[in-house]
């Protein structure tokens, strides 16, 4: 109960859950739901765009302008700064809906070039259908593994190698959704667990390298916080690296 009143209560997700529900009653109700013979592309694909964005984008350098950085705080330096902070565990609306929306507008528009007369059914199944709802279960599994509840074996597994990613070594192990580790072992971010026993923890693991007091994270820090809900006491201790 306690993660459904959470996903429940954030806004990104009951847009996109209203979203998957519409592209679902609009294909049934059109009669193509033939379309969704689709759907098991739009998981693969959403699963390396789950990547994708994780590493490349969510895990860029971090800009010197503040407003950028603010940006990218809240999208994702945030979340490791202060990774049981409920308020950061979901993805933004402002990155969520672009994404979807530019998604299917270039699936659609690549299916429309080369002939396909179905184009937009295609499209809407795998992005809006079969991307959504793994955008859904990724997120369902990511607050999964920062909750300090019961897990299935499944949870536990993803939240064994998501720990790892914040408290080990923040350039590996991208992947949330479960069976996206053979992403990172395909392109090599995974870590081994004979590798594992002799690692030690990355410098400045929570500010992702920066160092704890960095001037860009101090202020977006203080900028946030009553936001979040993170007390001065809090704010103290991340500027510490505690």
């Amino acid at each position: 109960m306690e993660r459904l009143r959470l996903m429940a209560g954030h806004h990104t997700i009951l847009i996109m859950a209203g979203l998957l529900g519409l592209a679902l009653v609009w294909l049934l109700a059109s009669g193509q739901a033939w379309a969704l013979a689709w759907v098991p592309l739009g998981v693969l694909a959403q699963m390396g765009n789950e990547y994708t964005l994780h590493r490349f984008v969510f895990h860029m350098r971090p800009p010197r302008r503040q407003w950028a950085f603010d940006l990218l705080y809240q999208a994702h330096y945030g979340h490791h700064d202060f990774p049981t902070c409920r308020g950061l565990f979901f993805v933004p609306t402002w990155v969520a809906l672009p994404m979807l929306a530019g998604n299917t507008l270039i699936l659609w528009a690549a299916l429309s070039l080369v002939g396909l007369g179905t184009a937009l059914p295609v499209a809407v199944s795998v992005v809006c259908v079969g991307g959504v709802a793994t955008f859904l279960g990724y997120e369902w599994f990511h607050m999964t593994a920062h909750l300090p509840i019961a897990k299935t074996a499944v949870e536990r597994h993803v939240t064994t190698l998501h720990n790892q990613h914040h408290f080990r070594d923040f350039s590996k192990w991208f992947h949330v959704s479960p069976g996206g580790e053979v992403i990172d072992r395909i392109i090599g971010t995974a870590i081994d667990r004979e590798a594992l026993k002799g690692a030690q923890r990355i410098e400045f693991i929570r500010t992702l390298g920066m160092r704890p007091d960095d001037a860009r994270l101090m202020r977006a820090r203080a900028r946030f916080a009553p936001r979040l809900g993170l007390s001065a006491e809090d704010i103290k201790r991340a500027a510490k690296g505690a």
